[in-house]
């Protein structure tokens, strides 16, 4: 089996990507779930550049005309679920310091009534 050059840049850049992965699990800043998504997701994506014709029969079982067409198709989807993961931590991230604000806030008028009263 050769390789070529896009081959070669695409498997690199996985590889580098699993590496990644890897420096967050160890220190503990990536959680197990998002290290087995990842690792799989990256592991998919090694196997169909060693093995492109996995995505001309996944889309021929899917009823899509070429492999390159499954492969958009999911890529865009699974693109739009990472979007929409992400849009409900900034919510989420958001209203925390809302809340953060709001109580820190309340606690500036809090000594601001202490200092003024005891005058």
């Amino acid at each position: 089996m050769i390789i070529t050059v896009t081959q070669a840049i695409l498997l690199f850049f996985l590889f580098f990507s699993i590496s990644r992965v890897v420096l967050r699990i160890r220190s503990g800043s990536l959680s197990w779930f998002a290290f087995v998504f990842w690792m799989t997701l990256f592991g998919v994506g090694i196997t169909i550049v060693i093995i492109p014709g996995i995505t001309t029969q996944l889309a021929r079982e899917l009823g899509i005309g070429r492999g390159v067409d499954a492969v958009i198709y999911t890529s865009v989807v699974l693109l739009f679920y990472l979007v929409f993961r992400l849009h409900i931590l900034v919510e989420d991230l958001r209203h925390e310091m809302t809340e953060i604000v709001r109580k820190m806030a309340l606690n500036n008028i809090k000594k601001y009534d202490k200092k003024t009263s005891k005058n």
